[in-house]
């Protein structure tokens, strides 16, 4: 299974369309998680965040790909879209094949945005997911927020801004592989024990990542569509 990974959308659907494209003229895929922030605070005039998310799922219904989601902490409102287009891994559970994915949206910030959960609602929501994969060949946690004191945490300033919560539950449930956004400046790969993280950036800056789940290993790779 190789899964497309994208991240950070924030309304840009011009962008979203040309990078779909690139993708598909460098590698094949069997299936898009997409990490949240399809919207932003300014939504375009003439437009709902309902509008714009639901725009989105349908450029990405056009790669004929399953799609897989968490909302980020501007896409409360989309919570229910999500949901009805069966989607969600907000605080749920799905299995494809032998992947077991599961994962919580939102995430903290200084802004006060819509979807900023506590680390007891993040725990809650993983543990709720994870319940349902937890017998999966290959366990994959997705989040909006990074994982705290890694390299895709860390904003321009320097300062680690992760969630520990999102950390914690790598660190005891040990996924192969945990996802994660948010942190634009922050994109790449890093480790916590054997779990291999991704932040795979901005998706209409031209950045994506792609993970490759064989049966003897699991590659987890950027990309840079530019």
């Amino acid at each position: 299974m190789k899964i497309l990974v994208l991240a950070d959308i924030h309304n840009d659907t011009e962008n979203l369309m040309k990078f779909l494209d690139k993708v598909e003229e460098i590698t094949n895929f069997d299936l898009i998680v997409a990490i949240g922030d399809f919207t932003d605070v300014n939504i375009p005039k003439g437009f709902t965040a309902m509008d714009i998310g639901k725009i989105i799922i349908e450029i990405l219904k056009t790669r004929k790909k399953p799609i897989l989601a968490v909302p980020g902490n501007f896409d409360k409102e989309l919570i229910k879209l999500f949901e009805d287009e069966d989607i969600s891994l907000h605080g749920r559970g799905k299995i494809i094949e032998d992947v077991g994915f599961y994962g919580y949206g939102g995430a903290k910030t200084p802004f006060g945005t819509p979807l900023e959960p506590s680390e007891n609602e993040i725990y809650q929501g993983l543990e709720n997911g994870w319940k349902i994969v937890k017998d999966c060949r290959v366990k994959i946690q997705i989040t909006h927020v990074p994982p705290f004191n890694t390299t895709l945490d860390v904003i321009s300033s320097g300062f680690h801004v992760g969630s520990k919560t999102v950390r914690k539950f790598i660190e005891d449930k040990k996924p192969e592989v945990a996802l994660c956004a948010h942190i634009h400046e922050a994109k790449g790969t890093d480790l916590i024990g054997d779990t291999k993280l991704l932040n795979p950036g901005r998706f209409p800056e031209g950045y994506a990542g792609i993970v490759d789940i064989k049966k003897e290993k699991i590659e987890v790779k950027p990309i840079t569509l530019l």
